[in-house]
């Protein structure tokens, strides 16, 4: 991992450093590669594997869904078991642990607490004459989720995309993820989405999962819009159909960035770096740091915690390629150097860290102090862990209660407040050569023929 001192770089050249790659430039690696061809018969891009496989749903429905279920997945599934029945959830139920069952309720009611305090109003204001305008909040009728399975168990993707979506009043919530060779989903997952809201469940993930969700087959409903992460495939289908659902995010690999000054404990500094580089070879931990003494020890503190984690072949290669730490003049300029990178993660570890917020412009999510580290708000905390990657902080917010509804105007004017404003809009709408437009007003305030 490479240490930077802004003193010796000019600050163009720390922001290109910071700069994540675009969805579109991310290289395959050549296990992926080797994947695609076995897999299709032939070499293929990502965008051009996505590509195949939403037509193919697009054309063919269930059936491309059970193919590339079978080729992708290696598993084999029908009409009757692509849908997890209550027999499996019940059963899933019955061989969670009690103390993973008390952790999931805890982590669905804080999640629902915190976006329960998010919902907006709708609400009116009354004008001159008696003219009245609004905003009328409504949720989606049925949205999608995805959730990364698989080898993976992720209960926490299922609680952040749920339980907001409940709360918006969303009446169907679709839960597509991939499944094990054996064609079951993972118990703790079962059991998170059904306490979560989940209304039903269906065993298929990758680029075919949200081609599902975007044109709907004859087993999936189709979903008004599509959340969740998962990895380049499904990223690239999210995106690829964009406008037949609306969607969440684009997001890419997990990323944190650190500000610590010289009062920062080295140890938790390091822990919090590898938090996130173990969850891909592609993720990024990046700390920026005024005290140089600080850099060298966490350096060491990463080594000592690295060779006792079970992943630290991920880990020591996402900190090989992806990670940093750059020391900084001050912490103004470190809150600079974070706003270019605007992280999906931003830890303020500083001795008066609430003193560094008003600086922060760009970040997903921001952890304020020694007791607040990332894991708390991945699990248990209550704000959703479902943020923009990717330096798309700049414009991007989290997932939340609104990313499930939509905004209506209204407008309701009475004759004498139409007839107030009738000659402006009459000669705005002639000026743009929209006649009929200019009619509808004045055949309503008798200055044209009926």
């Amino acid at each position: 991992m490479q240490i930077f001192n802004s003193n010796e770089l000019d600050k163009n050249e720390l922001k290109k450093i910071l700069q994540k790659p675009m969805l579109d430039e991310v290289t395959l690696g050549e296990g992926a590669k080797n994947k695609i061809k076995e897999t299709f018969g032939k070499e293929m891009t990502a965008q051009e594997v996505v590509k195949e496989i939403i037509l193919n749903i697009k054309q063919k429905g269930d059936e491309a869904v059970f193919y590339y279920t079978k080729i992708i997945d290696n598993t084999e599934l029908n009409k009757d078991t692509l849908v997890v029945s209550e027999a499996e959830i019940n059963a899933a139920f019955s061989r969670v642990s009690p103390d993973l069952l008390d952790a999931v309720k805890t982590a669905i009611a804080n999640v629902e607490k915190f976006h329960v305090e998010q919902l907006p109003k709708s609400w009116f204001t009354e004008r001159e004459f008696g003219s009245l305008l609004g905003q009328k909040y409504t949720p989606v009728d049925r949205v999608g989720i995805y959730v990364p399975g698989g080898t993976a168990v992720y209960p926490s993707s299922v609680i952040m995309n749920a339980v907001p979506a409940r709360v918006a009043g969303v009446k169907e919530i679709i839960m597509v993820s991939p499944p094990a060779k054996d064609g079951t989903l993972n118990d703790l997952v079962l059991v998170a989405a059904k306490l979560a809201g989940v209304t039903k469940i269906f065993k298929v993930g990758g680029a075919q999962a949200i081609a599902a969700l975007a044109f709907g087959t004859e087993t999936i409903p189709k979903a008004d819009k599509i959340t969740g992460p998962g990895n380049i495939f499904v990223t690239l289908a999210k995106k690829e159909v964009y406008g037949y659902a609306d969607i969440d995010m684009l997001a890419g690999p997990s990323e944190i960035l650190i500000i610590a000054d010289e009062t920062a404990d080295p140890s938790y500094v390091a822990a919090d770096m590898l938090s996130q580089v173990e969850h891909d070879v592609l993720a990024s931990s990046i700390l920026v740091t005024t005290s140089s003494d600080l850099a060298k020890e966490v350096t060491v503190e990463i080594e000592k915690q690295l060779a006792k984690l079970p992943r630290q072949e991920i880990a020591k290669t996402a900190l090989d390629k992806n990670s940093l730490i750059i020391i900084a003049k001050n912490l103004e300029e470190a809150a600079e150097f974070s706003n270019e990178a605007a992280p999906e993660h931003l830890e303020i570890l500083t001795a008066e860290p609430f003193a560094l917020l008003p600086f922060i412009k760009h970040a997903g999510a921001i952890f304020l102090g020694k007791y607040s580290p990332e894991p708390l708000g991945d699990y248990i905390a209550g704000p959703n862990h479902v943020l923009p990657t990717g330096g798309s902080a700049r414009f991007y917010s989290v997932l939340n209660v609104e990313t499930f509804m939509k905004k209506s105007s209204i407008i309701s004017y009475t004759e004498k407040a139409l007839s107030n404003v009738s000659d402006k809009i009459i000669n705005l709408a002639l000026a743009e050569g929209l006649d009929a437009h200019a009619n509808a007003v004045k055949i309503r305030c008798s200055k044209g023929e009926k």
